[in-house]
């Protein structure tokens, strides 16, 4: 009798252990996470692309997705290294943010390669195959720009434009509608020095250039980084000079407020990322999308 109970025993302990793992299984079947996305950042180091990841994530997290962000550190090197992480990690779609246009085609091939559809965001890639574009018209932005200084020096005057990375779509789309600009004025651009999109850089590059040219009344950069390293330069040279900038970051726009700066051409990084999940999601469904989607934006002045 009790060899008889003790085998029940056993009979019932082991259906228990059953019947929990079974329960123990079941988060695995509840379907949460759609789809899984890879986005590749040029740089965390400014803040608009911390707004560009952080709009993208919260709309993967409104649509279920799960988002794997990797910073390439402004690296050609480790852009090409994040898209190997994200397809050896089987993504489902990759969004990448490229460091440099030209070289971003290495890191496009590579995905292409392995069958996992690209967008590119802010900055286009020169070669590869990718789904769609989404970004700020940067000519037209360059544009405001070029005409917002115009306005402000009355059609003459001197001025310096600092530049973005070389090679990077931006850079060169923001100084093509702002040369373009100034072409139907007087204005002369006296100096056009790289200062790599870095708020350091461009407080160095300020400084030499305020040494090599007595005259200068106005500064355009391509982005805000720069501007406001170039406002550090010309506030302790104690020289009046027009500062517009480009992205409408935080501090750029207290710097407007404040009216050390002039302007800054605003974009939405937060929407630019978002609209790339939006998009993300309708390729991995299998719908087809825009090959270039525009997102607004519009000059901030005091």
């Amino acid at each position: 009798m009790k060899k008889i109970l003790v085998v029940l025993l056993v009979l019932v302990l082991a259906l228990g252990m059953f019947g929990c793992g079974g329960k123990a299984a079941a988060p695995e079947d509840k379907g949460e996470t759609t789809a899984t996305i890879g986005l590749i950042v040029s740089t965390l180091d400014n803040p608009f692309f911390v707004d560009l990841r952080d709009g993208a994530q919260a709309k993967a997290d409104e649509m279920g997705a799960k988002l794997i962000v990797l910073d390439s550190q402004n690296d050609s090197a480790t852009e090409i290294s994040n898209m190997e992480d994200l397809i050896t990690q089987k993504v489902d779609l990759i969004l990448i943010n490229p460091t440099n246009s030209k070289a971003a085609g290495n890191a496009v091939a590579a995905a292409n390669e392995a069958k996992i559809p690209v967008i590119t965001l802010d900055r286009s890639a020169d070669t590869g195959e990718v789904v769609c574009h989404i970004a700020s018209d940067n000519v037209a932005g360059g544009k405001l720009a070029g005409d917002f200084i115009i306005k402000q020096l009355d059609g003459k005057g001197k001025v310096v434009e600092l530049e973005g990375i070389p090679g990077n779509s931006a850079a060169i789309d923001r100084g093509k509608g702002f040369n373009e600009a100034i072409a139907k004025s007087d204005i002369e651009v006296v100096a056009k020095q790289t200062a790599n999109f870095n708020r350091a850089e461009g407080l160095s590059v300020m400084e030499n250039i305020l040494q090599a040219q007595p005259e200068i009344d106005a500064v355009f950069a391509h982005n805000d980084e720069m501007a406001l390293g170039a406002l550090e330069a010309i506030k302790a040279s104690g020289r009046d000079i027009l500062i517009v900038g480009f992205d409408a970051n935080d501090d750029a726009v207290a710097a407007v407020k404040a009216g050390d700066m002039a302007a800054t051409v605003q974009q939405l990084p937060k929407e630019i990322g978002a609209a790339g999940i939006e998009a993300a999601m309708k390729v991995i469904g299998g719908e087809k999308v825009e090959k270039s989607i525009p997102v607004d934006l519009s000059l901030v002045t005091e």
